[in-house]
């Protein structure tokens, strides 16, 4: 049965993907909010169908904005752009993965060397570029997806968006659960470690759904440096933060 579900599943994900991919390549007919509303309705018909159920607690921001989020999978980029109008900021190797990598590079990601400190100006550019097209921009601080038993420390490079383009940033904190029985959401949703993203995202396939809950926070965080802001910003998200599981297991 769950091997069924995941057949249907992948081949539902390519009927809705390939058109909508499609459309929006074809930029004379789909404008700026064209595009935004587009890529929102395709990541929640593809929740939908991923089984994937999304509580909202808090205001989510309204566009432009800059946001971070704890992060706990590539499944976080689905859950965040089903509720937001936004591109994320990640980092420059999902650009060469397969076909995520392309989706990503045509649904206006922008892309980081973390370890390029030369590159910040040009990330900067395209942020400013985006929030003047009227998008959200979106970054994990972490820098790498976790199991979920704690928020990683932020790291504090990125922040310099929000403080080159002027505004505060708000915060999100991001929750999975799956049914009893299931493989825990840790393994099954959460992507960390030596986890190949085919294998795992085979294994998501096959549950039968998925409780995701984004708790935004009710005031967006200033800070007059990126270290502050990382504090700031981190203690924001761990203070609603639900762990997926304990520290001690593994």
């Amino acid at each position: 049965m769950s091997g069924l579900r995941a057949f249907w599943r992948l081949l539902g994900l390519c009927t809705l993907t390939l058109p909508a991919y499609c459309l929006y390549l074809l930029q004379g007919l789909v404008g700026g909010r064209g595009r935004r509303g587009l890529r929102r309705a395709w990541a929640r018909c593809v929740a939908r169908l991923l089984g994937e159920r999304i509580e909202v607690s808090g205001k989510p921001p309204a566009a432009p904005f800059v946001l971070v989020a704890n992060h706990l999978s590539y499944l976080d980029i689905l859950t965040l752009m089903s509720e937001l109008d936004c591109v994320f900021v990640a980092k420059s190797e999902i650009a060469g993965w397969p076909v995520l990598g392309l989706l990503a590079r045509t649904t206006g990601t922008i892309f980081v060397e973390r370890t390029r400190k030369s590159q910040l100006p040009e990330v900067l550019d395209s942020v400013a570029r985006a929030l003047e097209g009227g998008s959200g921009v979106v970054f994990f601080p972490e820098g790498t997806s976790s199991r979920g038993a704690t928020v990683l420390p932020f790291k504090t490079s990125l922040f310099e968006v929000a403080l080159r383009a002027g505004l505060p940033v708000h915060t999100a904190s991001l929750h999975y659960e799956v049914p009893s029985g299931a493989t825990p959401a840790w393994l099954s949703v959460a992507w960390w470690g030596d986890m190949t993203f085919a294998d795992h995202f085979l294994r998501l396939l096959t549950l039968p759904r998925i409780r995701a809950r984004i708790a935004f926070g009710p005031v967006a965080i200033d800070g007059a440096d990126r270290k502050t802001l990382a504090d700031r910003t981190h203690r924001a998200v761990a203070g609603a933060f639900e762990p997926l599981v304990e520290c001690e297991a593994s």
